[in-house]
């Protein structure tokens, strides 16, 4: 079983807190990622973005919540059988939630070295597959963790803090 976790420091505390009580979320959107539609992926997060900018939330945040949940619908549509994105607002943060059909990641520490990259021919014609999805949804992530294995789905999610250091 691969697992990978990742928390700003500073979080701690509130992170665990949150991944043990998994409170009732204020709003929630949910979206379908199909296997290799790259007309499609992207439409969920930015929904997700267009609903955080009417509820007020800091432009930086704002791209910050886009290029993770951006990056993830990507490798979902390009690396699995497609799969769901589920987001979850809550007041203080936002907690966006991908799970695929399969196939897995191999090797998570791998797949997080940026410019490493299992993506085929297809996808790298189409402009993607560089190497740097989980790496920029670290980078944008207050929180991060992946729950994968080879032959079986992944559930990658995030957490970002609406007043967190950009």
């Amino acid at each position: 079983m691969g697992e990978y976790w990742y928390i700003r420091p500073g979080l701690e505390e509130s992170v665990n807190g949150f991944f043990s009580a998994q409170p009732e979320a204020d709003m929630a959107l949910e979206s379908q990622i199909p296997e290799k539609d790259f007309n499609q992926a992207g439409k969920g997060s930015a929904e997700v973005k267009n609903l955080l900018k009417r509820l007020g939330v800091n432009p930086g945040i704002l791209r910050r919540v886009a290029v993770a949940a951006y990056e993830a619908e990507i490798n979902v549509a390009a690396h699995s059988l497609g799969g769901t994105m589920m987001c979850r607002i809550y007041d203080e943060f936002i907690h966006i939630i991908f799970k695929d059909m399969g196939p897995g990641i191999a090797d998570i520490e791998q797949a997080m070295t940026p410019g490493y990259s299992t993506a085929d021919e297809m996808v790298r014609e189409l402009g993607f597959g560089a190497g740097l999805g989980l790496p920029n949804i670290k980078k944008n992530s207050d929180a991060l963790h992946i729950h994968s294995e080879r032959g079986n789905p992944t559930l990658l999610e995030f957490l970002i803090y609406f007043m967190s250091d950009e």
